[in-house]
């Protein structure tokens, strides 16, 4: 799985300015109950990278789940009017007002992530390095996990 770094590299060769601790493993928020149980085992996920003058998404693979390396949506902050953040259940809720209207995106709560695909995503099916197993050698390596606070906190400064 990828690391933070190959995300940066990616987003450096189309041309973006990648933010440092930035990027969180999201997907579109589903729209009610129903929608959120028929997609349980077909989402797609995307790395939300902020950049230094957009917001990115760069898809995962569906079968693969290998970072693809072209760019899925790309939101410039001048088109952003509102951020709102709500917790949702075991995910955070970003909902995204801008010139062409509402875009509501998921995040994996960080506390559980080891355990969901937030945490494979950004650290690998192993789970090694993902400190689940303690400190030492094993350092904390998900990325997700680690970032999740400052991005939401970052995006949600993108309101004022």
């Amino acid at each position: 799985m990828p690391s933070e770094k190959i995300v940066h590299n990616i987003l450096k060769k189309a041309g973006y300015s990648p933010m440092d601790d930035r990027s969180i493993i999201v997907t579109y928020a589903p729209a009610n109950l129903s929608e959120k149980i028929s997609r349980f085992f077909s989402n797609e996920f995307f790395v939300l990278q902020m950049c230094e003058s957009s917001l990115v998404l760069l898809p995962f693979g569906r079968m693969s789940f290998m970072l693809k390396k072209n760019v899925a949506l790309e939101i410039p902050y001048t088109r952003i009017h509102k951020v709102e953040i709500k917790e949702d259940l075991l995910n955070w809720r970003i909902e995204l007002d801008t010139d062409d209207g509402l875009i509501a995106l998921s995040a994996q709560q960080k506390e559980l992530s080891e355990f969901r695909t937030s945490g494979t995503l950004s650290v690998g099916m192993s789970g090694f390095g993902s400190g689940i197993m303690g400190k030492g050698p094993l350092k904390t390596a998900n990325w997700h996990r680690t970032n999740l606070d400052a991005t939401l906190d970052s995006l949600k400064a993108l309101s004022c």
